[in-house]
């Protein structure tokens, strides 16, 4: 089983654990974030990640970052090997959520159902009229009984 572990500017990674965790709570041994405070040197943020990473006890890791170029993404490059860990950045709910969901199958597996999780996880929504509603025909008698 893979590990998952979330770079990300605070309170980001955080708040992406919590979501997973209300629809995934038995992936809690195999997720970690780590919240990247303003002004905290690399260095440290490193090690933190570092830890988190040995905690999970997993043979392999996909990290995901929030911003390509950002500190995250810059500190997760120091951590990943192409073998025992890889980096996706852009991370995003429903990146995270597959993730989460394959995390069973091979890194390179997962990394790709990572970022096709991520992606087909954006799109257009076109609101024209309301969804679910029952539209009265202008005739009808009963006007007002959608009154309470």
């Amino acid at each position: 089983m893979n590990g998952i572990l979330v770079i990300a500017h605070a309170p980001l990674a955080s708040a992406l654990r919590q979501c997973v965790l209300h629809v995934f709570p038995d992936a809690e041994s195999h997720l970690a974030t780590l919240d990247v405070p303003p002004n905290q040197p690399p260095d440290e943020t490193v090690a933190q990640a570092r830890v988190l990473m040995d905690l999970m006890g997993t043979p392999h890791t996909l990290i995901l970052t929030d911003l390509f170029g950002a500190t995250p993404c810059n500190v997760a490059t120091r951590l990943v090997d192409g073998v025992r860990a890889r980096l996706v950045t852009g991370v995003n709910l429903p990146m995270l959520l597959r993730a989460v969901s394959y995390r069973h199958e091979s890194l390179d597996a997962l990394v790709s159902r990572a970022m096709l999780g991520g992606t087909q996880g954006v799109m257009p929504v076109s609101v024209s009229t309301q969804q679910n509603q029952i539209r009265r025909s202008t005739h009808d008698q009963n006007h007002r009984d959608h009154q309470q």
